[in-house]
């Protein structure tokens, strides 16, 4: 089956680089308009920006810092404006913790991980939803982590925060079904990004690529292989999964 997403907008949250960009360039190659989310990066949103437009899609940048409640609820008024609809919502945008025991976690540090990768998805999800109701077939990713497979030490405030999250995604698939909106999970392991290279470095490996060896598949996961994922999820090749997890981490688990 031709994988076709032609006459859908998208909206990926922390897509001027890493995982967020790939997604925003796999999905514009399916055939779908982009609205590019970014926190800083300007220059690194407008150059996703050009690259989507180059493809004949219809694309545009928009500055937002995801856990402000506000700039969320005009961060969809604006898209949707621009775009006239809106069907699929990435919420992508995320930030690492610091890698410290409970103990020694600054009380300010684990609010700060909670609202982005938690609190932020639930509030775009809220202003979104009335949008994506209208579109007949429409569709939220959550892009959480594998860390919820090992809750691993030392990253409390992570592990937290990317399972609500998944509980998040469950919640909205069983209450949004009815208006057509699937709601599913794509779980990156650790992925040749700029997060995934400084989490390589505190994990003592100097070059990410040493890691290659003893990958499944002999490499590390790329941002492509997640949003692979993302794309199939989100078209007409998956008619039927809904509240599901798919974890990208080539079966090494």
């Amino acid at each position: 089956m031709k994988v076709s997403l032609e006459g859908r907008t998208a909206l990926v949250t922390g897509a001027s680089r890493g995982i967020g960009r790939a997604i925003a360039l796999a999905l514009a190659e399916a055939g779908a308009d982009v609205a590019v989310n970014y926190r800083r990066e300007a220059g690194e949103a407008e150059k996703v920006v050009a690259e989507i437009k180059a493809m004949g899609r219809k694309a545009k940048a928009y500055a937002a810092a995801v856990d402000d409640d506000a700039l969320c609820e005009k961060l969809i008024a604006d898209v949707v404006a621009d775009f006239g609809s809106l069907s699929i919502l990435i919420n992508n945008a995320g930030i690492a913790s610091r890698g410290n025991t409970v103990l020694d976690t600054d009380p300010a540090e684990l609010r700060r991980v909670l609202n982005v990768h938690a609190v932020a998805p639930a509030v775009i999800s809220k202003y979104a939803i009335p949008h994506l109701r209208k579109a007949g077939r429409a569709d939220i990713i959550m892009i959480s982590s594998v860390a919820t497979l090992y809750m691993s030490a030392n990253g409390a405030p992570y592990n937290m925060a990317k399972a609500a999250e998944e509980a998040l995604a469950r919640t909205i698939a069983k209450e949004e079904r009815q208006y057509g909106i699937r709601c599913n999970i794509v779980a990156p392991s650790l992925t040749v990004t700029d997060m995934g290279t400084k989490l390589a470095k505190a994990r003592g490996t100097a070059n990410i690529a040493d890691l290659d060896a003893s990958s499944p598949f002999g490499r590390v996961s790329v941002p492509e292989d997640v949003a692979a994922a993302c794309v199939w999820l989100v078209s007409d090749a998956n008619p039927y999964a809904n509240g599901q997890k798919i974890n990208i981490d080539g079966g090494n688990i």
